[in-house]
């Protein structure tokens, strides 16, 4: 069983075998903190996520939007600026055969992890994706470069939320959504339907970080409304997911008020709002749970942990319900891996960061592992590159 150690930096406490704080970034080999952490704890790539080392970003953000909305009129970088000028020359592009801590999967349900195809990875990071339940629609956080630190990308007129939508066996070209005319940091999307929930770093928010919901109609996105102050100030959610039919909304918080490790809660729409929220029953296992995600039928339940298994940093878990109330987490994907979406057929869509000898982070990639069954019906050419990026993860060696 593995034990835990207090990061001398921030204090917060770690699974033993970490190389890295997920919470304030310091590299426990080396010492002096880097500017990346793991996806389980509020990433410095700057996607707004509420809870853990998002709040300390969110106050600095919030002191320099003032600024930020100056500077950015002035701002060279024009409108609509893609991602491949956004990239720096410098950025370093991550291969499976480059990836030192290459994803691993424990379950025969799913095919070996494979960057996910198209057009969506490239040099940068893409981070907090979103597929709906019929695949035909992607979303995912996007900033070209992880160095940067968080006011510039505030400014930098790329960083925020990215969609493209399926086209026969491909995706279309991601474009950025925009969903404010002045200066605002947007991420940890999720889409219902023509819904669009978003967490926001902007002016006029209730709380530190705020929710807000956005409308898609007539072919673009917009009626953008916070979702109050129950949502943003009295329950201050973190990163949700709602059902299928609307009726519970499930999100990461503090675990208690003395105790910040994140677990995963649910409350229930009600004719004034949402219920107050109580913990998932049985779900809470003493460590981090985070980034939940349910399925259409509302069976299972997928969020982002520590591995139990010996792995690094985050890996990716699954608790099944039944008839007395939900099984123990399993623990299905390792190494650097989390906040999955899946479409309908089960295929998991998550973001895999890639570390360094060094324990700094390179870039983030979305990644994808196959429903077996589904990928069975897939063409033999694709199942032949699943199968040969397959094999080059076989090499990856468990964790002593």
């Amino acid at each position: 069983m593995i034990g835990q150690i207090k990061c001398p930096q921030c204090g917060r406490f770690m699974p033993s075998d970490a190389v890295i704080c997920p919470y304030c970034g310091l590299n426990l080999n080396a010492g002096p903190a880097v500017p990346m952490q793991p996806p389980a704890a509020g990433k410095a790539i700057a996607s707004p996520k509420k809870g853990g080392a998002a709040k300390v970003a969110a106050v600095i953000v919030a002191i320099f939007l003032v600024f930020a909305i100056l500077i950015s009129a002035l701002s060279s970088a024009p409108p609509g600026s893609s991602r491949a000028d956004s990239i720096p020359d410098s950025a370093v592009k991550m291969t499976v055969a480059d990836d030192l801590y290459k994803p691993v999967v424990h379950s025969t349900g799913w095919t070996a992890p494979v960057p996910m195809p198209g057009p969506i990875n490239t040099a940068g990071a893409e981070d907090s994706p979103f597929i709906t339940p019929d695949g035909s629609r992607f979303f995912f956080f996007f900033t070209p470069d992880v160095n940067v630190p968080v006011q510039k990308q505030l400014i930098d007129k790329v960083t925020g939320i990215w969609w493209c939508q399926k086209s026969g066996d491909t995706w279309t070209e991601p474009e950025k959504i925009v969903l404010s005319a002045d200066t605002a940091l947007d991420g940890a999307e999720f889409v219902q339907g023509n819904t669009m929930w978003f967490a926001s770093i902007r002016a006029g928010n209730l709380g530190e970080i705020d929710y807000y919901t956005s409308e898609y109609a007539n072919g673009k996105w917009g009626s953008v409304t916070n979702a109050g102050s129950q949502i943003n100030v009295d329950y201050d959610i973190g990163e949700m997911h709602i059902s299928a039919d609307g009726d519970t909304m499930y999100f990461h918080a503090a675990k208690s008020a003395t105790n910040s490790d994140m677990d995963i809660w649910q409350t229930t729409k009600t004719s004034s709002g949402w219920s107050q929220p109580v913990q998932v029953p049985g779900l809470s296992t003493g460590t981090m749970e985070g980034y939940p995600f349910v399925t259409q039928d509302g069976n299972e339940i997928w969020y982002t942990g520590w591995s139990t298994q010996g792995y690094q940093g985050p890996a990716i878990f699954r608790c099944v319900k039944s008839e007395t109330g939900w099984g123990a987490p399993e623990e299905i994907i390792s190494n650097f891996a989390g906040e999955c979406t899946l479409d309908s057929e089960g295929n998991i869509y998550f973001v895999h960061h890639y570390y360094g000898s060094n324990g700094s982070m390179i870039e983030a990639d979305i990644y994808v592992a196959y429903n077996s069954a589904s990928a069975s019906s897939t063409s033999s050419s694709t199942l032949a590159d699943i199968e040969f990026a397959g094999s080059l993860m076989a090499c990856a060696a468990r964790p002593s």
